[in-house]
């Protein structure tokens, strides 16, 4: 009953095969083999344009090295006051970019176009003492597990045009939003007006695959030199570009996606008919939140549940546990069955407490 973290949940077996084909073959260094270069047209297939890919190792690389490519010394990146790249990366986008994050608030961990507005009128137009807006930062999903619709990225990136300023997301679950919303990747980037994706493969099935996507290929112009500098310049990139195309191929990715988000929807369902717990909010990937009695909390661990508890800062009155609940945070994976739901909500019933 692992619902720690996607990160937990291994390999599709598709990909380790991948990479076991890639290891006998080998190839040539530092991206000039044809594996690497199908896995970049793949992308441009993907993506229905023109666009720039590189591969990287790590989401925090590619979000890092994403935003690099936008920053300046004094520049301003806008974020969620709960987003991956503020709380959780060690400031690797301000080491790497120059740049200084400066978090939002936003419910369900998205910005808003109000609340993006008045961080850009914190930075006004003009004025140097205070840094210069240069990026705004989407988390898709969101922390708190929400997609952003393409309309919502689209109000967004015309907030973020009035100041000429580019917009990227940190696409760490990326697939589970796609599947999620059934919207193409497309329309969830680009057309919405998103200037850099990080494409994250590693939550949802790779090993450590990530990529770092421009959707106008003339701002990447440098973007390698930024890679080798910043030591993500594999010389055997085809490693990376194996699992690739084994997860794009056929749908592989959006197939592991979809089996994540369904396991999910069991388990929130299997929640919210519970008198243990109850639904914090309703998921819309493949985390779901909820609020569990203490009790409850106590056997499930004993019972071999593993999961963690969420900090409360910003959430809505209703969100908020209760006396003697607990906010916990459960993410299925690629890898999750029904038999591990299933024996969640049998502890729960064996202590008499479902």
């Amino acid at each position: 009953m692992n619902f720690a973290s996607d990160n937990w949940a291994g390999a599709s077996d598709r990909v380790i095969a991948a990479l076991a084909e890639a290891a006998e073959k080998g190839g040539p260094a530092y991206g000039a083999d044809e594996l690497t270069k199908a896995v970049e047209r793949r992308f441009a297939e993907l993506f229905e344009r023109e666009v720039a890919v590189f591969l990287v190792g790590t989401g925090t690389a590619a979000n890092a090295l994403g935003l690099a490519a936008y920053g300046c010394p004094g520049g301003v990146v806008f974020c969620h006051a709960q987003a991956h790249i503020l709380v959780d990366e060690a400031g690797a986008a301000e080491f790497n970019g120059g740049v200084r994050l400066v978090g939002l608030a936003g419910q369900r961990g998205k910005l808003t176009p109000q609340g993006l507005t008045d961080g850009l009128a914190r930075f006004p137009e003009g004025v140097v003492r205070h840094g210069r807006p240069v990026a705004v930062s989407l988390s898709q999903l969101s922390e708190l597990g929400a997609a952003y619709g393409p309309d919502e990225i689209a109000a967004l990136a015309e907030v973020a045009r009035t100041r000429g300023i580019a917009l990227h997301i940190d696409g760490a679950r990326f697939a589970v939003a796609v599947a999620a919303l059934g919207a193409k990747p497309a329309d969830l980037t680009w057309r919405a007006g998103v200037d850099v994706l990080s494409f994250g493969g590693t939550k949802n099935g790779c090993v450590a695959a990530e990529a770092v996507v421009f959707f106008d290929p003339s701002r990447a112009r440098d973007f390698a030199l930024t890679r080798q500098r910043a030591g993500h310049s594999f010389s055997k990139s085809w490693f990376i570009a194996a699992q690739f195309d084994a997860y794009l191929r056929d749908g592989h990715w959006l197939e592991l996606a979809r089996h994540a988000n369904a396991k999910a929807a069991r388990l929130a369902a299997a929640i919210e008919g519970s008198a243990a717990a109850r639904l914090a909010w309703v998921a819309q990937g493949n985390e779901v939140f909820a609020l569990i009695k203490r009790q409850a909390d106590e056997r499930l661990r004993a019972g071999g549940a593993i999961y963690y508890p969420w900090p409360t800062d910003g959430l809505p009155p209703e969100a908020l546990a209760g006396a003697g609940e607990i906010l916990v945070r459960l993410v299925t994976s690629f890898k999750t069955s029904d038999d591990e739901v299933d024996r969640f909500v049998d502890v729960l019933a064996d202590a008499g407490i479902v």
